[in-house]
């Protein structure tokens, strides 16, 4: 059990920042105070050093060896640690992929680095996903509703466009989720228990409608603990300036976890049983499973552990970025989201729900959820099935998609889900276009209802205000091993929603079994089947050298069933060699009666694609070299060898950018 002694004083609380020299070199005492300044003995070794330097140039000069500007140039970011995560505790931060699993970091690829042009970097960004202005940014963080503003918190790295150990907090407000003002950093990482980095954190709305943030904070000994921080004047709607308690942190590391193990504490809910607030940190054991432990708390101060697990999954590994609310499975509860406290009562847990776990896997860095029962006295949650345990079954995203974070927005009653959408091209192209990585759409989160085993994802109703110039392209049927070419104005920005019929007759004749397919193992689009693949090329030049795949692969399995495969292939998506190019995806429950639906995003280097109503979604991070600007097109196709298909629905409408805002302190 981990305690504090209360406090005489209520929150808020204020602090005082750390000189920036000590901030930044980490040395700091137990209490926070700052040790002596040592500005000037620093400033006499830098000087002493200087001179040594010039001297041993000129004794290379003498000595007839190269002077130093002769010598080959070297990228200071080469010479920097191979990983720029797991050795302060935290998930590599980088694309994560390069020659024999390994990682495409500053080298770029050696000398197959490709040779982008200012153009080609600055197509990328994005016209109407949420990025900072520059720099590095990576989990969403404490995403909240308050006094008529989204806010939108992420870890960000105000010095460059690659990860660091002095990751803050970056801030935005929205009054629709979609056209954003930038605000100043919202915390930094400025005190000893939070000078390596102020990591994910989430928000709770107390009764009184305070707001009070609990966040991990990474210690000058890169110890994983719990900290409070609370608005400097809740009166003040964009929450521009926050206060750090003065006590922190609340939460150390338990005994039975690793210093470095203990992050990303869950928004808190309200237990009417005992009167308590209860959280969830994710975690792993000594055997490597995936755990997630439950506090609770009556003032966001004093922490007691809750004994055993709230689950546990063998084999997992460590847990970030847990996530856990409830979702209504029918009646009024099912259209819309229900937030956590409401879903509690004295007796436990009330009305039609079913309990979303979700976990963030350090280990492949993917987003798996499961849905489940939770029962709140035993302090316990159960999946509904275990063969879709967390960690081993579904999915929020098939593609690049991970730290994500829900919110209950109470102005439209709907659950409202975040993720973070790396890079997958190299950290040398990253530097020069001085950006790295996205938040994906907002989405609105739903149990199916139809199904009854999993989750529906949708991009919030605001995104359809930025569609204009829709064009209706409904009833092209395309015969097998066919391209049809669409004519639109332009290809870079569009929301794309469709419907596929295969041809009954030819699947009726079909004889052929059709087993063991797999989106990411059997060859992507390019691989021909009786019933697929077919769907959409977007972000194609008219020569097809690129293209992002976006398809159905129909299977027709020994009994006769169908199983249908909903991918998306990046593996010709971009000239360029020093990117992480993949096929994605899983097979999609599709009903009686149901057409092949989906709904494809295209912004630039991001691509979004959502099939049958959100029960499966992809996310490509694509880098094309000629299908950008006015070169980039759409084209249905079917490469199917047995079945015509017809696009029974085909509407396209482009979309306008968000154009977000710097701050303006007269809001």
């Amino acid at each position: 059990m981990e305690t504090r002694d209360s406090p005489a004083t209520p929150l808020p609380y204020s602090y005082t920042p750390l000189p920036a020299a000590d901030a930044a070199s980490g040395e700091v005492s137990g209490t926070g105070a700052p040790r002596g300044r040592r500005g000037r003995p620093v400033l006499s070794a830098a000087v002493v050093l200087f001179g040594a330097l010039l001297l041993a140039v000129a004794v290379l000069r003498l000595a007839g060896a190269p002077p130093m500007e002769a010598m080959e140039a070297r990228d200071p970011l080469v010479q920097e640690a191979a990983s720029r995560g797991p050795e302060a505790g935290v998930s590599e931060k980088t694309s994560g992929a390069g020659a024999g699993g390994g990682r495409l970091g500053a080298a770029g690829g050696g000398d197959n680095a490709f040779p982008w042009s200012n153009a080609m970097l600055q197509w990328q960004r994005t016209g109407f996903h949420f990025q900072p202005e520059k720099n590095w940014m990576n989990d969403p963080n404490g995403p909240v509703y308050y006094k008529g503003w989204y806010h939108l918190f992420y870890q960000y790295n105000p010095d460059g466009a690659v990860w660091g150990n002095k990751i803050a907090w970056g801030h935005a407000v929205s009054r629709d989720l979609i056209h954003w003002r930038h605000l100043p950093l919202a915390m930094v990482p400025d005190q000893w228990y939070d000078v390596n980095g102020v990591w994910t954190g989430s928000a709770t709305t107390l009764p009184d409608g305070r707001i009070a943030m609990l966040y991990t904070g990474s210690t000058n000994e890169s110890v994983q603990v719990q900290c409070l921080a609370v608005p400097s004047d809740p009166s003040d709607p964009l929450l521009t300036n926050w206060t750090k308690y003065d006590g922190n942190p609340v939460l150390y590391p338990p005994p039975a976890i690793g210093p470095k193990d203990f992050r990303d504490p869950t928004t808190a809910w309200f237990d009417p049983a005992d009167k308590t607030w209860r959280i969830v940190i994710g975690s792993k054991d000594e055997h490597h499973a995936g755990v997630a432990v439950t506090y609770r708390t009556k003032d966001l101060i004093n922490f007691e552990l809750l004994p055993g697990h709230l689950h546990r999954v063998e084999g997992t590994g460590m847990w970030e970025c847990i996530d856990f609310y409830p979702v209504g499975t029918r009646g009024r509860g099912a259209g819309n989201g229900i937030d956590m406290s409401a879903a509690m009562s004295k007796n436990g847990v009330v009305g039609d729900v079913v309990h979303v776990m979700k976990a963030s896997m350090d280990d492949d860095r993917h987003d798996y959820y499961a849905l489940g029962r939770y029962d709140a006295a035993a302090n316990a949650w159960t999946p509904l099935d275990a063969e879709n345990d967390v960690g081993i079954g579904l999915r929020y995203d098939w593609g690049k998609f991970y730290a994500s974070k829900t919110f209950y927005d109470p102005a439209k009653r709907r659950r409202v889900l975040w993720g973070w959408v790396g890079e997958t091209d190299s950290e040398r192209a990253d530097v020069a276009k001085g950006w790295a990585s996205l938040q994906s759409l907002p989405r609105t989160v739903l149990f199916d209802t139809k199904t009854g085993s999993n989750l529906l994802q949708w991009p919030v109703e605001e995104v359809e205000t930025l569609r204009k110039n829709s064009t209706d392209l409904s009833g092209i049927t395309i015969d097998y091993g066919s391209v049809f070419p669409l004519n639109l104005h332009r290809a870079t920005q569009l929301d794309i929603l469709a419907e596929f019929e295969v041809d009954k007759h030819a699947v009726m004749a079909l004889n052929e079994a059709d087993v063991g397919y797999n989106c990411s193992t059997s060859g992507g689009a390019a691989h021909r089947g009786a019933l697929g693949p077919f769907g959409l090329l977007v972000l194609a030049d008219r020569h097809r050298r690129e293209q992002t795949a976006v398809y159905f692969y129909v299977a027709k399995g020994l009994d006769g069933g169908l199983t249908t495969h909903f991918c998306q292939d990046e593996s010709r998506s971009s000239s360029a060699n020093d990117i992480v190019k993949r096929v994605v995806g899983s097979a999609v429950p599709v009903l009686d009666g149901e057409n092949l639906a989906v709904r494809v995003l295209v912004d630039h280097s991001i691509v979004e694609s959502f099939a049958q109503g959100g029960r499966s979604t992809a996310t490509s991070r694509v880098y094309p070299t000629e299908a950008i600007y006015a070169n980039a097109g759409v084209y249905l196709f079917n490469n199917a060898t047995a079945a015509r298909v017809t696009a029974k629905k085909l509407v396209v409408h482009e979309m306008d950018s968000s154009y977000n805002q710097d701050y303006m302190a007269e809001l």
